[in-house]
């Protein structure tokens, strides 16, 4: 297949019961001009006769099985490195499109507007039966700087852009690829990365459907503890650059707060009393998080009520 103008990624592991409906998604855009790529991580369940029966259906799919398991963020990188399209779309196995006029309406943004380097929608929140949840959404339509949405994102502590699935993006702008040295908040830098690049284009509707479902559980302490070790790199790679605009209290809050759940990993033995301080102390400064600790316990419960009350 030629150049096209959008690459869907489909990176999948074990996610045979989801696939269907993600690619006939997919093929139901009204956008035509797209290739759908699915890189299937050498899963143990049916993926491959379950792709493989739609791949005999629509020449725009391309398929392959790595011959081992690579890993999330491998494999997404597989997926991009492999795309003919001048854009990138990405829908993870679990999740699928919320509209026809998905691709359309996103590749349509980067058209008009060359300064943009990430798009994204709101999404739909569904269950394991497609059933939606509820509809998220954290900004307006329209274009803003790139930065303004990092300084956003590093002030609230959260990934307000969204999931791999509900954002699109030029190629170009991605050929560094995913970083191998974060492992749950990859996205996030990546969007990090991005919005360095160029400004923030938001559609507040839900153009994209995000899935929760119980193997998401499964592993969620342990991924908690990596998310914490993501965070700390996060807060070291970006917070101190030029066009963070965060105040100075806050981002002393900000290394506080990670410093503090490091704190809580040794409280409840899952590292010695050495290994959180040495930890600390390279990310935050001991003496300094033992200085702001009374600070931080009392503007915590002001700051996660405000929170509540805004996002």
């Amino acid at each position: 297949m030629s150049d096209c103008k959008v690459s869907v990624c489909i990176p999948t592991y074990n996610y045979a019961a989801f696939l269907p409906e993600a690619i006939e998604s997919v093929l139901a855009q009204r956008c035509t001009d797209f290739e759908l790529l699915i890189i299937d991580d050498n899963s143990s369940d049916d993926t491959r006769s379950v792709v493989e029966r739609y791949v005999r259906q629509d020449s725009r799919i391309r398929f392959s099985v790595n011959p081992v398991n690579v890993g999330m963020v491998q494999n997404w990188n597989l997926c991009l490195a492999q795309a003919r399209g001048e854009y990138i779309k990405f829908i993870f196995g679990d999740d699928l499109l919320a509209s026809p006029d998905a691709l359309g309406r996103m590749a349509a943004v980067l058209d008009a507007d060359s300064s943009v380097s990430l798009v994204c929608s709101a999404r739909n929140i569904v269950d394991e039966n497609s059933r939606l949840q509820q509809v998220k959404s954290h900004f307006k339509t329209g274009t803003v700087p790139g930065v303004e949405v990092i300084n956003q994102c590093l002030a609230w502590k959260r990934n307000l852009v969204g999931e791999p699935s509900v954002v699109m993006f030029r190629k170009e702008h991605a050929a560094r690829g995913f970083s191998v040295g974060y492992r749950q908040i990859v996205d996030l830098e990546m969007w990090f990365y991005l919005l360095e690049q160029g400004s923030f284009a938001y559609i507040d509707e839900p153009l994209c459907s995000f899935r929760v479902h119980s193997r998401q559980e499964t592993n969620k302490t342990k991924e908690n503890d990596v998310r914490l070790q993501d965070d700390l790199n996060l807060v070291q790679q970006y917070l101190d650059k030029d066009y963070v605009t965060v105040s100075g209290f806050l981002k002393r809050y900000i290394r506080c707060d990670n410093a503090y759940a490091v704190w809580k990993l040794y409280r409840n033995n899952k590292l010695t009393k050495d290994q959180a301080r040495r930890l600390i102390g390279t990310h935050h400064g001991y003496a300094s998080f033992r200085f702001w600790l009374p600070f931080y316990r009392l503007f915590k419960p002001c700051f996660k009520l405000y929170r509540s009350c805004i996002l």
